[in-house]
């Protein structure tokens, strides 16, 4: 098997997500309805009509990426006869798109998936009082560069590596201050460009803490299954099928660096040649077009990707 199933994260919402996909397809209609349910919210109204300023906040945009994923693979499966199990080697996700993918491979429920993400955004968000976490993105600074700038950065302040996205795409997470430093550093270390996120908490950093403690908890309570297919977890950057070593991971991952470009290039090492982003955008394919020479991503989330993939497929 040569193909990966990828499923985005946070970044990749939009105003009307998941629209088509349930005007079309039973199937993904009852995922938006057992979310909606799990959450007793409706959510699904929200990704529709917005307003975005709604959608945006973490605590929605995270369950509704997840549904829209799982709502095209609902309807690849019903559609076009996909089988995680027999026809993918692998399933990833860039952060919160971790929890879909497992959710996709079998290991939670949708409803867990989405009580789980709510509880996480929850968290997340006030893990750090508004305005005094930041993170910035570093286009043309590879890993170890963006690290002796955040170490340079810190001056006894949080200042980490949040996300490896590839392609010379590093973004920092941490206090306020150290990210404004970080940013300054950078343009004197001659990287391309450092621009502050229009974020509303700094993510994957030690300020996440509680919000880890949170997700340590919550975990604990839900029942897991091993995955269909392994796993290839965002700290790790390697394959996970056993369920006590995927809870561990995704505590670890809210304060742990997202090592996208690893896990990306673990799955070409291992034979992958065709990844199919899963969900909301399309920022995924783009990344991995960076990561893997020559690669030729598919992104799904609409019902004409849906109908251009099963034509690809007969």
């Amino acid at each position: 098997m040569t193909t990966a199933f990828i499923f985005p994260g946070q970044g990749s919402q939009a105003v009307g997500m998941g629209k088509s996909l349930s005007e079309n397809f039973a199937v993904a209609k009852a995922v938006f309805d057992e979310v909606d349910a799990a959450l007793s919210q409706k959510l699904s109204a929200v990704m529709w009509e917005g307003p975005s300023e709604e959608l945006i906040l973490t605590a929605n945009a995270q369950p509704a990426l997840m549904a829209v994923s799982l709502a095209v693979v609902r309807v690849l499966e019903s559609e076009a006869g996909l089988d995680l199990k027999r026809d993918s080697a692998f399933v990833a996700g860039h952060s919160l798109g971790e929890y879909s993918a497992l959710a996709a491979a079998g290991t939670f429920s949708i409803g867990d998936a989405a009580r789980l993400l709510r509880i996480r955004g929850d968290a997340m968000q006030k893990a750090v009082p508004a305005g005094q976490g930041a993170m910035a993105a570093l286009l043309g600074a590879e890993l170890d560069l963006a690290r002796e700038i955040a170490a340079a950065a810190a001056q006894g302040e949080v200042c980490e590596a949040a996300n490896d996205n590839g392609g010379g795409q590093v973004v920092l997470s941490g206090a306020k201050a150290a990210i404004e430093r970080a940013i300054v550093l950078a343009g004197e270390r001659g990287v391309k460009r450092a621009m502050l996120l229009p974020v509303s908490a700094p993510f994957h950093c030690a300020l996440m803490q509680p919000a880890a403690d949170a997700m340590r908890d919550a975990l604990a309570k839900v029942t897991m299954q091993a995955p269909v297919v392994p796993v290839v977890a965002n700290v790790g950057a390697a394959p996970l099928s056993d369920p006590d070593a995927i809870r561990a991971s995704l505590v670890a991952q809210v304060t742990g660096t997202v090592r996208w470009r690893e896990c990306v290039q673990a799955m070409a090492a291992a034979g992958v040649t065709d990844f199919v982003e899963t969900g909301s955008g399309k920022v995924l394919a783009g990344l991995v077009k960076r990561i893997v020479a020559g690669a030729a991503p598919v992104s799904i989330g609409t019902a004409d990707d849906v109908a251009a993939w099963k034509a690809r497929k007969e």
